[in-house]
């Protein structure tokens, strides 16, 4: 963050050389960074122990008073503890008015237990050493305040760019000088700033989806490691659309900022939101003058709005998606098809939403299986087909997506190839066999005949009573014997064409 006053340090005011102060410790006794602690308030107090009155973060300033009356060392070890266990983040002081010099227990049970202790002069009054820590304070807070309108006015600045949204959010990360990242309504991270090279923790991604989980505006404070994480969410209670996660300790000002941030970036969600409703009628609508076949009007209308159609011949692909995943989904297939990317062409249908591309564009193919993955997504994928039989084709991809167990990507040509029946919902078919076998079935299980399996092996052998006999190993009477008891037991005609085929299809169900 920028700062253009120091802080209100111990060092800060040795510094001052009116004041004449001096360090009465050598450096070296003293933690790195004794000297550049905060200093909050200057206090004085001659008590033997003021800790019930003072703060942390204080300087105390004393003329040794009440070390009149201590004549062990012991006693001055025991102050100093007081003192550091108080928080006190140095001790002045004052000599030539009641001492000629510092008591030498007191500089080595500061030097003992790390605490700061300086030399007051007698001509430096006490006040004056407070009045130069409240002058530096105060133009610490001016430097921040003129940091947080300067860091506002860039910002809205940067609001007014192409990509106000992204533009916004890097000039946070600029001006605070921290990680920003941006979560969409999924919890996936979309955008992030920031010099430094490493992706935010799994865990503020969970906080991300944490908050988003409750649905209502709300914000959250993280800490992973050394790392600090302060996350806002985006949007109306009820309809959140993401989440602004910042890295760091951030003071009032930093957080003023952030907050303009939000409330701009909430703006121009909302604004966005009413393009993309309008983006997304348009995408609707080529989608339906592709399926109604009206191929040169959808090309006029994606020329000038998406640069085109893909060349055919394309794949169609058919998805859905619940409304929380829609935003996501739809961030990532534009990304997909940015310049130089993939050419992927999408909008939403009745039954869901249709994604087309290039049959020959691998990248393309790939995204659509990289978005399946991501957002958990069931996706059937026509075979090629040309423009103008783009209905044909979505046919194709709502069967293949008929075909999906759980999440993933079916094509439509593995239906094919497992012929008709591998497209019939399996246990629907098996339950339906099983009743239309029920009477051979029961007989098997009573008597422990296999007329089942006499009748796959009849049928596997087109009928034919002496190679299904010698198949199963048994005389060819035998076999007639119990393909006709299995045609009474069936009540169906076994010497007809259809009822064989029905037959056959039962049997196969069955498995």
């Amino acid at each position: 963050m920028a700062m253009d006053a120091p802080t209100p340090t111990l060092r800060a005011l040795l510094s001052r050389a009116e004041l004449t102060l001096r360090l009465a410790i050598p450096a070296s006794a003293l933690a790195p960074d004794s000297l550049d602690r905060p200093i909050r308030w200057v206090h004085s107090s001659d008590l033997a122990d003021p800790t019930p009155f003072l703060s942390e973060g204080l300087a105390l300033l004393t003329t040794g008073t009440q070390f009149a009356g201590f004549e062990e060392d012991d006693a001055y070890a025991a102050y100093v503890t007081r003192l550091t266990a108080r928080g006190v983040v140095a001790l002045g002081f004052g000599t030539e008015v009641v001492r000629a010099g510092i008591p030498e227990p007191l500089a080595a049970a500061c030097e003992s237990a790390g605490l700061p202790l300086f030399e007051v002069p007698y001509r430096t009054p006490f006040i004056a050493i407070a009045r130069a820590n409240a002058e530096a304070i105060a133009a610490q807070a001016y430097a921040r305040r003129s940091w947080s309108l300067s860091a506002q006015h860039a910002i809205a600045l940067a609001a007014f760019r192409t990509d106000g949204l992204g533009a916004t959010l890097a000039e946070l990360s600029h001006q605070i000088g921290a990680w920003v990242g941006l979560f969409d309504a999924a919890g996936q991270l979309r955008r992030s700033h920031g010099d430094s090279d490493d992706a935010a923790p799994p865990d503020v991604a969970e906080e991300a989806r944490r908050v988003l989980r409750r649905g209502a505006r709300a914000s959250s404070t993280l800490r992973v490691g050394e790392r600090g994480f302060t996350l806002q969410t985006l949007g109306r209670s009820g309809e959140l659309r993401g989440v602004v996660a910042v890295e760091g300790e951030l003071d009032q000002e930093a957080r003023g900022v952030v907050t303009a941030v939000i409330a701009m970036a909430d703006l121009a969600l909302e604004q966005g939101r009413d393009l993309s409703r309008a983006r997304a009628q348009l995408r609707s609508s080529l989608m339906h003058l592709l399926i109604a076949g009206h191929v040169p009007g959808a090309r006029r209308v994606a020329r000038g709005l998406w640069g085109g159609l893909p060349p055919a011949p394309v794949v169609v692909a058919l998805t859905d998606t619940t409304p929380v995943r829609r935003d996501a989904l739809r961030e990532t297939l534009e990304g997909a098809g940015t310049d130089g990317g993939p050419s992927l062409l999408f909008g939403r249908i009745e039954d869901g939403l249709v994604i087309t591309c290039g049959a020959a564009d691998t990248a393309a193919h790939q995204a659509i299986a990289d978005a399946a993955a991501e957002h958990e997504l069931s996706v059937g994928l026509s075979d090629p087909v040309p423009w103008e039989r783009f209905a044909a084709g979505l046919g194709q991809a709502r069967i293949a997506r008929a075909r999906v167990s759980g999440t993933g990507v079916a094509r439509f040509g593995d239906a094919v190839s497992g012929g008709i029946l591998s497209l019939v919902d399996r246990p629907a078919a098996r339950e339906v066999a099983r009743a239309r076998l029920a009477p051979v079935l029961h007989h098997d299980e009573a008597a422990g005949t296999d007329l089942v399996g006499t009748l796959r092996a009849w049928l596997e052998n087109d009928g034919s009573g002496q190679a299904s006999a010698a198949a199963l190993g048994i005389h060819r009477h035998t076999l007639r014997a119990h393909v006709a008891l299995a045609s009474r037991l069936l009540g169906v005609d076994l010497a007809s064409f259809t009822a064989r085929a029905e037959l056959w299809n039962d049997l196969r169900a069955l498995e």
